[in-house]
């Protein structure tokens, strides 16, 4: 037996979606202008699923907006705690190898940092994060690749007093970001937003509506407008 779809059926499936109450939104809003469209990190063969979920976990919590990562296979594997959590508040872009994912970093402007102890490195400290910047990681045992070292603006490295040479890169990240975090805010730069009108709409629509977001985009069709509480004004799944 085949079950048809009728368009009340149709209209209860689309209320369901758009319970949106006014508090959320302005809460997604807030958080949304707040993102810092010129920091970001690149993970450089990191594949540790635990590793991956603190890294997406502290991005979130600095205001990342995008996340690059090394993944020659495709996917890169995530932990079960960021399926409802820091996945959907940051934009993860895998490339299929460091070459493609640093050109594509390097074309929008930014200074390209490696977390990396070396002759040429500099206190992560001393650096300047308010400009666009991306910071590369590497992994704990071989830590970031000769391609990304050779081709990085600078290398960044942490103090440390104690017999360990490294620290886990989760840790790693969120010492460096935090410190981000704090120039950028001294600066002002989390004040009002920074990203374009146009990109900040629809990514208010993907995260206020993320299953209707996936389903307009799979039938080619435009997110509709949302009002000053987040309700749709239209109904972008009918007919």
């Amino acid at each position: 037996m085949v079950y048809c779809q009728t368009p009340c059926k149709r209209a209860v499936n689309f209320l369901a979606f758009s319970l949106m109450t006014p508090q959320r939104f302005a809460l997604i809003k807030t958080i949304l202008s707040r993102r810092q469209p010129d920091l970001t990190v690149l993970a450089d063969g990191i594949h540790k699923t635990h590793n991956i979920a603190a890294v997406l976990r502290t991005c979130d919590a600095t205001g990342v907006l995008d996340v690059h990562a090394v993944s020659p296979g495709g996917e890169i594997p995530r932990h079960h705690a960021t399926t409802a959590g820091a996945s959907r508040w940051t934009r993860l872009h895998n490339h299929p190898d460091i070459d493609q994912a640093l050109d594509t970093i390097e074309a929008q402007g930014y200074q390209l940092l490696a977390a990396h102890r070396s002759d040429v490195a500099v206190e992560f400290r001393t650096v300047d994060y308010c400009q666009p910047t991306a910071v590369i990681l590497g992994t704990e045992l071989e830590g970031v690749c000769d391609k990304a070292l050779e081709r990085a603006h600078q290398h960044i490295f942490i103090p440390m007093n104690g017999m360990v040479e490294s620290l886990n890169v989760s840790v790693a990240a969120a010492l460096v970001l935090y410190e981000a975090q704090r120039q950028r805010q001294h600066a002002g730069m989390y004040d009002t937003s920074r990203i374009p009108v146009d990109r900040f709409e629809r990514i208010l629509f993907e995260w206020t509506y993320p299953k209707i977001a996936r389903r307009c985009r799979e039938t080619h069709r435009d997110y509709p407008a949302l009002d000053e509480n987040g309700q749709m004004t239209t109904n972008p799944l009918a007919n």
